[in-house]
């Protein structure tokens, strides 16, 4: 049951959002343009990068949803699976280690990045817009995964996880909000 009363069980960040579209409006807007818009990663490697953080985070909320979109674009859920458990020995293509490296320690422990750990990501062949996307993306997972945890939402049913999913694969960011006024 979520820690406010207003809110029924069930709930989730979609509620959140209709009750304060004045913030969220825009915050849909942007998952939107940073989730499908132009990227050196593909829509599927970003789903990936928000299942990664969530699972680091420990909020199954998140996990559970990104990980089913991150499978609607083709990208393996026990692949993420073994990236959370053991980055090392997960069955990822060798240039996605220091971006992921990246993400765990951006996740983990912000305050001490350092500018070895961009250029281990330039090294690996990724340009300064595969990073920009990283590092937004790992911030959009951490504040949602804050908002979560803040309002205690629980895990939905996984039936409901895969046709949010599929959804988001096929509508969007934008569109997984139907509340919101000016979805555009």
């Amino acid at each position: 049951m979520p820690f406010f009363k207003s809110l029924k069980e069930g709930s989730g960040p979609a509620d959140v959002f209709a009750r304060y579209p004045e913030i969220y409006g825009f915050w849909t807007r942007m998952g939107q343009a940073l989730m499908n818009g132009p990227s050196p990663l593909s829509p599927g490697e970003r789903e990936m990068i928000q299942a990664y953080v969530a699972g680091l985070n420990k909020c199954r909320f998140s996990y559970a949803g990104h990980r089913a979109a991150a499978e609607q674009w083709g990208i393996a859920g026990d692949t993420i699976d073994r990236l959370v458990d053991d980055p090392d020995a997960a069955p990822i293509e060798e240039k996605f280690r220091p971006l992921l490296s990246f993400v765990r320690k951006l996740t983990l422990t912000p305050s001490e990045m350092t500018q070895s750990d961009a250029d281990a990501v330039f090294r690996a062949g990724w340009d300064e817009k595969a990073l920009h996307d990283t590092i937004a993306v790992t911030a959009r997972m951490n504040f949602m995964n804050r908002l979560v945890e803040g309002y205690g939402f629980t895990p939905m049913d996984p039936a409901r996880v895969r046709e949010n999913a599929a959804r988001r694969r096929k509508h969007g960011y934008v569109d997984m909000y139907p509340g919101l006024p000016e979805k555009r």
